[in-house]
């Protein structure tokens, strides 16, 4: 990981992220040689960057929020913690290598902090896992993080549209038709899911109002046009 960024906060509102980050490496096992603000900065950098209109810093913090609550769920909550840091960290709407290729900036990164290859090879196997959100029975990590990511489809109405049009300006490339159909199947796919949260937490508040959020979009997706 190239850490020649500046180690100045030059993203507004930040401060709280990056006071987590480093109890999160601190917690991971990050010996305190190890300087973790730079590598701060290129994670913070690339979420700011301009082609995000969802996956952004407010994502990250809402993702991190999240993990706060289902960690007691957690096998290593430090190792879920650095996977939502880096699960998004390379993000292009145009490609679909983004979760492998942000896993292999982890496995880079978190050795030269100091962090141990078992949690290092943890982290980017969660971060992988982020391609389908379907952790295999009893992955507890796997289960958080995936829940985490995956609860703002359990927002009210107005939050739910927020993030809808967020996702669509971030494909705002794609013709209208086009995103009409492709967004249609991938609500489909998780409407079509046994379940779409696996831990406790995540099935009792957050399975309802999800897949009401992704029944209403999908009807309205296909009577547009």
């Amino acid at each position: 990981m190239n850490t020649g960024a500046p180690s100045s906060d030059t993203h507004p509102g930040t401060t709280s992220l990056r006071a987590r980050w480093r109890a999160t490496v601190s917690a991971a096992g990050a010996p305190a040689d190890r300087d973790p603000e730079p590598y701060a900065d290129r994670l913070l950098t690339a979420w700011a960057e301009p082609q995000r209109r969802y996956h952004t810093t407010a994502h990250l913090a809402d993702v991190l929020a999240r993990i706060d609550v289902l960690a007691p769920h957690a096998a290593d909550p430090a190792a879920v913690q650095l996977a939502a840091w880096f699960h998004d960290a390379v993000y292009r709407p145009d490609r679909s290598e983004n979760e492998e290729r942000s896993a292999a900036l982890a496995e880079r990164a978190l050795p030269e902090l100091g962090i141990g290859a078992a949690r290092t090879a943890e982290v980017a196997r969660l971060v992988r896992l982020t391609v389908t959100h379907d952790p295999a029975p009893g992955d507890t990590d796997g289960e958080v993080l995936c829940d985490a990511d995956l609860a703002v489809l359990a927002g009210d109405p107005q939050a739910y549209a927020a993030y809808a049009a967020a996702v669509r300006a971030e494909y705002g490339f794609v013709p209208d038709e086009a995103f009409r159909t492709g967004r249609a199947a991938v609500l489909r796919q998780l409407l079509d899911l046994p379940r779409l949260f696996r831990t406790p937490y995540g099935t009792a508040h957050w399975e309802a109002p999800a897949r009401a959020n992704l029944a209403a979009e999908l009807t309205t997706l296909t009577t547009q046009g």
